[in-house]
Parts: C-alpha cells; structure tokens; sequence
C-alpha cells in the first residue's frame, strides 16, 4: 500500500509555523516591537506602508547581536529568553517563543542589520525563508529589521489580507498598545510617510494615556490601587457618569505584558453595580501584578491570552478594585480638569470624613433619621454650614475645593443601599396606617404587583386586594417626612410592570433602584440644615457615594486650584 504520511519538506513546515505567529502585518510588527522592548530599547522607530504588506521596519537602539548570534536567530526555535522547559513556566519576557524572525523570514524579503556596542555590524538578508547575504555594515549598537513583501511566496494567504486602511489600523492598534505597556519606551509610528503617533520616553502613565487615548477620555478617568491576596492591581477606570454604551476602550496588562481576557473585563465590570445604566460600558485600564509562577502566558502563539493559577480570586480582586475606586469621593466628577485622579486622595475620601467625624466608633450603620445627633465635634466637615442653592443643590467647602451635591441623587443612592440592606436582612420599619389607602391598578400592574409582592413587603408595603383591580395599602414604608407613600406605590408598580428600569442583572437590584428613585426627596424641595447635614452623613456612610443608581453623579467637585485659575491667581 501507498503510504499516507510523510514529512513535510522544511520551507513549507516554516510556512505553516508562520501562520501561527504571523496572521497579518500587525502580528509580524507586534512581535518585532516585542523583540525590541526585550533587547533593551529605549526608542524604537516604527515605519509601514500599505498597510504593512509593502513594508515594515522597526528600529531600536537594544543591545543589539553580534555576527554568530544574528545568524542564528534565523533558525526556528533559536532565542536569548529561554534555555529549559522550566524556563517556561514564569516566563518575564515578551518575544519569548524564539520564532519571531524565521518566521516573517520565511513569507517575505527580510533585511537585519544590528550590532552590539563597540563591534562591527552585520547585515543579513533572507527571501523566502533562506539566508541570501551575510556581511559587515556600519550601524551604531542596535537593530534594524525590514520586511518587504510579506506573503509574496504565499499568495493564497496574500490574497486574505484586508484593505490597506484596516491592516494600517491593526499595525497601530498593535502599536499603540505596546506603547501603553511600556510608558518608559520611546515609540514613533509612521504610516506612508504621515506621523501617527510620537510618545517619547520616560512619560509619566497618564502622559502616554493621553497621547494614545486622547485628553477627552482620560479626563474622565480615575486612578485604581488595591491589593488583595496574590494580586494587585492598578491603573485607571471610568467615572460611571461618563460611561456609555459606545465609544468605550479597555486595556488589560499582566506583569506587563498586554493581554485579552473579556471574563476578567465582565469582572471589573461588576464593579459598577447599581452606579451605572444597564447597557453603559465603562472604559479600563488596568494593571495586574502577581508572581510570574502563577500566571501562564504561553498559551497562545500570539500570546494575547494567558491562563491563571487562581482566576476566581482574581476576579473578585478585580470587581473589589473596582468598587473602591469609584467609591472615592475623587470619582465624584471634576470641574474644569481634565487629567484622571489619582487612588486614595484620603483628604476628600468619604471614610475618611466619616471617620473624623465619630473617630474610632464610626457608625456601620447611616445616622438616625432625626438628625439630633450630637457625637460630632469640631472635625465635622459639614459645621461652617451647609448651602442649599436652586432648591436642588447642596454646597459645603471641603479641605480641597468646593463640593456641590445634588440632593436627589444622594438621596436616591442612600435609599438604594438601605433598601437593599433590608431586603438581605429582616425587613425595613414600616408605619401602619390608620385609615388604609385605596389604589386602582390594571391588569399589567396586578401581575407585577404579584411578582413582586414579597419584595414589597420587606421594604415596608404591606398590600391587600380590596376587589376588583383595587388594592389597599394597610402599611408603608417611611424613609423621610416628605415621602407620599401612595405616590411612590404607584409610579413604582407603573416602573415595574412597563419595564422602565429593564436590563438589570438581579431583579432585586432592580426594585431597589426603582423604589430608590421614586422614594427620594425631589428637587425643588427646599431642605433645613438639619436635614442637608442627616443626608450627607448618610450618603457618605454608603459604599458609592459619588454616583446614584443611573449612572449620574451625586457629586461635584470644583478644586481650589481651579477656582484660582479662573480668577487668575495662578
């Protein structure tokens, strides 16, 4: 019998190994750029044209290869990065695999010029996969590699690239995400001729976020700094008042190194519960770091996935780092500066003026309702006293600036966070009626009325049928004076059976948000100093303050600095 197996001839095992590293031009200049970044480089220069299929030539002032090394970096599974298969496992370096040059040698024209520091250097020139010219060159300490041609000798895969301008965009999504990885290294990107992006080296983080992302975007970032466990994690998300449904960019690097993970973005994610829109999609950019052992990043030849020891801590960690930062009165939105702020920032962090207040017996719990407590002394932030301006708006001066709260959206947030307590818990106090209230419902909110009819009942509502589509409110809940109990029972069956607070995850977020929104005191309504005073103890006591249930800030900060500005004092 004829056999069935052979051996494939070695330019065509090349070929089918440069498929798996080599898909299209960026993935060629990804790993060509990651060569560079691990050689030492602080300024690499990027140049394409036609998108990368004509040319591609990266440059960098690396260590750099003597004559002997650079002709062997042309043979598959040649690298600097590892010697042993334990060499694999907490794996640092970026270009690891060691396939990068024989592999975009063998589907183009490749030139390498590089030399180290005080030798002479060398020049060499494979097509095709074979090695055409070794000689000396001039050059300073470094590497240049060109590729022209990429896929001539293949043109079926040839014929699979997409138009000029998209494989322009992968090359420069490619770059750009390097260049977010590596703040420290200078990067310049030319596309035809045309400069697209010039980040010198050594920018601070939030630098390099603007040059990449643009001021708009990172204006409304805030800075992420928690630890937990093996993991710690940083860098920058979205204020939920300024998240949406388009328009939203997400970055995630472990140890460096950018990587994909949309299970690990759904995590961080979760962090925005009950502080945005169903639907809105924050921006983020994230660092995670861990000890190189517990994280494997040699899962994919493009080594844009990687696989964790323990990626259920880790995506808790995720979602808790979140939390904290949108939960600082720093996420609270700005007026007039644009650049993200910063972790911490413990002088307007919200524990940290519940802490001035009651020191080291702060209450877990909001302030009685009354608002005649008496435990604060003379580090109470709110005792110059409290502004109410357009009936809506709560101004006080903190240590920093100004800061005007808008008293239904912390109300609405308050309530959220104690209405979800009481349903985890025994149930909110309700006042029973006198003399029970009538109210006529349709069909529609009968049965929502029925879905919902225990929930109801651990907020305060205790709700009986009186026939027909009439039904008799016997007790309800009492959250501040001027709370119409009938009102907010109606508009909330209305919500409820209409779906106008649809797309929620839990269903009892949901409700929360809807008996949130209807229970809170209203603008226009004008409040004592008493009562601004209870809200903004108790807004501070919750665990999102800057942001109500919608997505929409409860607070804004105007800094000192600002207000000088714009008075010309600075």
């Amino acid at each position: 019998m004829p056999r069935r197996i052979s051996i494939l001839p070695d330019a065509v095992a090349d070929q089918i190994a440069a498929g798996e590293v080599v898909a299209r031009p960026a993935s060629a200049l990804k790993e060509l750029v990651e060569n560079a970044i691990d050689a030492g480089a602080t300024r690499v220069r990027i140049a394409i044209e036609n998108g990368g299929k004509t040319l591609i030539e990266v440059a960098d002032d690396g260590c750099g290869m003597g004559r002997e090394d650079a002709v062997l970096s042309l043979d598959r599974h040649a690298t600097s990065k590892i010697r042993s298969a334990a060499d694999l496992t907490g794996v640092t370096t970026f270009g690891f695999r060691g396939e990068a040059l024989p592999a975009i040698g063998s589907v183009s024209r490749l030139t390498l010029t590089t030399a180290e520091e005080g030798d002479e250097g060398t020049e060499l020139q494979v097509v095709g996969g074979r090695l055409e010219h070794v000689g000396p060159v001039a050059r300073q300490r470094g590497a240049t590699v060109i590729v022209r041609g990429l896929f001539f000798n293949t043109p079926a895969r040839r014929k699979f690239l997409r138009s000029a301008a998209s494989e322009s965009r992968a090359a420069y999504e490619a770059v750009a995400t390097l260049a977010l990885a590596h703040p420290a290294v200078g990067l310049e990107f030319t596309q035809d001729g045309q400069a697209r992006l010039a980040a010198p080296p050594g920018q601070e983080e939030t630098d390099r976020l603007v040059a990449v992302w643009g001021r708009d975007l990172v204006g409304t970032l805030v800075g992420v700094d928690y630890a937990a466990g093996a993991f710690r994690i940083s860098g920058f998300v979205q204020r939920p008042g300024d998240a949406s449904p388009t328009g939203r960019r997400t970055q995630l690097f472990v140890n460096g190194r950018p990587f994909r993970d949309p299970f690990l973005v759904r995590a961080a994610e979760a962090g925005y519960r009950a502080a945005i829109h169903p639907g809105d999609r924050p921006s983020l950019y994230l660092r995670i770091d861990l000890a190189p052992e517990e994280v494997d990043v040699n899962v994919h030849p493009s080594k844009m996935e990687v696989r964790f020891r323990d990626r259920i801590g880790l995506e808790r960690t995720m979602e808790d780092a979140v939390r904290q930062a949108i939960g600082a009165l720093v996420a609270a939105a700005p007026v007039g500066d644009w650049r993200p702020m910063p972790a911490g920032h413990a002088s307007l962090d919200a524990q940290a003026i519940v802490s001035s207040l009651f020191g080291d017996e702060a209450p877990s719990a909001p302030p009685s309702e009354s608002g005649t407590s008496e435990t604060v002394g003379a580090a109470d932030p709110f005792a110059e006293g409290l502004t109410q301006l357009f009936e809506t708006y709560i101004v006080y001066q903190a240590a920093e600036g100004v800061v005007f709260v808008d008293q239904h959206s912390a109300h609405e947030r308050v309530l959220f966070e104690e209405v979800m307590a009481a349903i985890a818990g025994a149930g909110a106090p309700a006042q029973r009626l006198l003399i029970p209230a009538t109210v006529d419902l349709t069909d529609e909110e009968l049965d929502a009325l029925e879905r919902h009819r225990e929930t109801l009942e651990r907020v305060g509502f205790t709700v009986e049928e009186f026939g027909g589509n009439t039904v008799a409110l016997h007790a309800v809940p009492t959250p501040h004076p001027r709370f119409d109990a009938v009102a907010c029972f109606q508009d909330m069956i209305a919500d409820l059976a209409r779906g106008r607070f649809g797309g929620w995850a839990n269903p009892l977020d949901r409700f929360g948000a809807t008996y949130a929104c209807r229970a809170a005191v209203k603008a226009g309504q004008r409040l004592s100093q008493a009562e601004m005073r209870e809200l903004l103890l108790r807004l501070f006591a919750t665990a999102l303050p800057p942001h109500d249930v919608h997505g929409r800030s409860t607070i804004v900060q105007l800094p000192r600095e600002e207000l000088e500005r714009r008075f010309g004092r600075r």
